[in-house]
């Protein structure tokens, strides 16, 4: 356990939280926690109204809901980080690009894996990475995935603030390129998320024809790249193809453009 000079409110609501497991009354947890039991008390308010715990009679506390749909998301992510590795592994081969899958959630998509490509250089991604769908190739074939009125409403909710001087920030002008993007099959960035960098994306679905997330390459904006994008999107598409079919895809919605058939 953290040493008591040096713990946090963090530290202190962690505690309280893994104590949970094997003690449900606010006398244990104190004992368990070295935390007065008023301390005790306000925490695990907090974490019953997030659904992290759940109070289960006078004085008797639980872990609650939240905990277990956690687990479930983070097991799926793995899951399915697991299964679309090899895809990756052979997109990064044919592309030298380094590629990404990323996962929806919510108004915005997180990186769940990334392969760095054959470069001297790397780029900041990093697993666990969240992204927005406006400005990204990989947010922009997920958003083109889904039905206008469901892009609408994700891209009123996060809105679309710029990230560099090319950034579609009108959402009208966005929407309009999706049109192209589910007619090519691929969605593309051309450093609109971050200076220097372009990227090709195309959507995942899943067994129920779903879009849940998709694949990415990236690479430095130099010329050598930059006339590479049409046979990298190509791939992308491709690959994308594949893991949706592996995860039980019906074969008419496994791209964008049967998929908007």
């Amino acid at each position: 356990m953290t040493g008591e000079g040096r713990r946090t409110a963090a530290d202190k609501t962690l505690d309280v939280l893994e104590a949970l497991a094997e003690h449900d009354s606010i006398a244990g947890l104190s004992r368990a926690t070295r935390l007065p039991k008023p301390t005790v008390h306000r925490i695990l308010r907090t974490l019953v109204e997030r659904g992290f715990a759940r109070q289960t009679g006078h004085g008797s506390y639980t872990g609650g809901p939240r905990i277990l749909t956690l687990i479930g998301r983070h097991q799926r992510a793995a899951d399915l980080s697991g299964q679309v590795r090899p895809a990756l592994e052979e997109l990064r081969k044919r592309t030298s690009w380094t590629v990404h899958f990323a996962l929806l959630s919510g108004h915005e998509a997180v990186y769940a894996a990334k392969l760095a490509g054959d470069r001297p250089y790397h780029l900041a991604s990093r697993v666990g990475m969240s992204l927005p769908l406006h400005s990204t190739s990989v947010g922009k074939a997920i958003l083109a995935s889904l039905p206008e009125e469901t892009a609408r409403a994700l891209l009123a909710r996060a809105g679309t603030p710029a990230r560099t001087a090319r950034t579609h920030t009108d959402p009208e002008a966005l929407l309009a390129e999706l049109d192209a993007v589910r007619r090519r099959g691929w969605a593309e960035d051309h450093e609109e998320h971050e200076d220097g960098v372009i990227a090709v994306g195309a959507p995942v679905f899943d067994h129920g024809g779903q879009v849940i997330g998709g694949i990415s390459a990236a690479a430095l904006s130099h010329p050598a790249d930059a006339s590479a994008l049409a046979a990298c999107g190509e791939a992308v598409a491709e690959s994308a193809r594949h893991v949706s079919l592996t995860l039980g895809a019906p074969p008419h919605r496994c791209d964008l453009r049967g998929a908007t058939d």
